[in-house]
């Protein structure tokens, strides 16, 4: 399906959403716009060297903000769950929009998946957005200055670069949410994953974590050795029957050799149909394996039948509920201090 930039340039609340086009000499293609600093498409060739789009979306920028707001999107201030809605940081306990039941989700309703953020820089394979988070927005405490940047730096390679900074304490958490199927099938399970994570932090009915770090042998959650997904996923195992499929946060173990950028090796994901493989090289210690089990709920046409499981999140991320669980990977981010993290996508072809 060919997409057009400018169904996605528009104003929203009285502000306009820029978009970019970025490419690579090896066939990459990304467009991005500033509506949440969102991958609205990822081309890559296939193992024949046609080129196809890697990810759910929509048509124009309607069904993201209706429908999925989070598709695509940078989502924060604080990526997954928070408890209650609430937390507590130097003395004083905040309340959040619970958009999740009785939670907090992905910074709520609004958060940075519903910011406009403004186009920074905008070069042939590199565009950065930036925005501004100010204090009490969403209940967070601080202005937060945010900058994003996707590069296409070559060989198979998609970065996402996220740095912040606040002039007061608060839970910063931000990751990419997009939703991919590298087979353009109607479901993801005859993907095949690995994840490097040997534990997992799991998850009550609620899908908020126990504060247990368990292992994931002798589980369905077990993606040491690579598995296809539609494989486990119904078993009658209750952290699955919690979540009606996967949706739980991995720990990564990750090794002392990194890439050129300070990103370890988290996961690969491959599409035996379409010989497209995707590895995920992150500096963050945790990642959400979110498999679609939610999708199929909007009124808006995708680009592609966005059925239940359709596509598949790598979300790479600090731990859900972190902010009210000490023994959990710090997440708050302090005065004086920036958020520099970065992810790469990187794709090829072949097991």
């Amino acid at each position: 399906m060919n997409i057009n930039p400018e169904n996605y340039t528009r104003f929203y609340k009285g502000n306009q959403i820029e978009s970019a086009t970025l490419r690579d000499d090896g066939g990459m293609e990304a467009i991005v716009c500033g509506f949440g600093a969102r991958l609205i498409s990822l081309s890559v060739p296939d193992g024949k060297g046609e080129p196809r789009d890697v990810l759910l979306g929509y048509p124009d920028l309607e069904g993201y903000i209706s429908d999925a707001p989070e598709m695509g999107a940078i989502v924060g201030r604080f990526a997954n769950r928070i408890a209650k809605g609430r937390f507590k940081l130097g003395g004083k306990i905040y309340k959040l929009e619970r958009n999740d039941g009785d939670n907090h989700l992905h910074g709520g309703l609004g958060g940075s998946m519903r910011k406009v953020f403004g186009l920074y820089q905008d070069k042939p394979d590199e565009v950065s957005f930036k925005a501004r988070l100010v204090d009490g927005e969403d209940g967070y405490p601080g202005n937060l200055d945010l900058l994003v940047t996707y590069a296409l730096p070559g060989e198979g390679r998609l970065r996402i670069s996220i740095s912040a900074v606040s002039d007061k304490p608060t839970p910063a958490n931000f990751c990419n949410h997009a939703y991919f199927n590298l087979s353009g099938d109607s479901t993801i399970a005859d993907h095949e994953l690995a994840i490097r994570a040997s534990r997992y932090t799991p998850v009550g009915m609620d899908l908020i974590p126990t504060g247990e770090v368990a292992r994931v042998a002798g589980t369905p959650l077990d993606f040491t050795k690579a598995a296809l997904i539609g494989e486990r996923i119904d078993s009658d195992h209750r952290q699955l029957a919690n979540a009606l499929g996967y949706d739980h946060n991995f720990v990564l173990d990750l090794d002392s050799h990194a890439n050129k950028y300070g990103e370890k090796l988290a996961a690969r994901l491959f599409s035996p149909s379409s010989s497209i493989s995707m590895e995920v090289w992150t500096k963050e210690p945790g990642l959400q394996f979110y498999s679609g089990n939610f999708l199929g709920r909007g009124k808006r046409p995708g680009r592609r039948p966005l059925t239940r499981r359709a596509g598949l999140c790598l979300e790479t991320q600090r731990f859900p509920d972190s902010p009210n669980k000490p023994q959990f990977p710090d997440a708050i981010l302090r005065p004086g201090q920036r958020l520099a993290t970065s992810t790469s996508f990187v794709f090829g072809n072949g097991v």
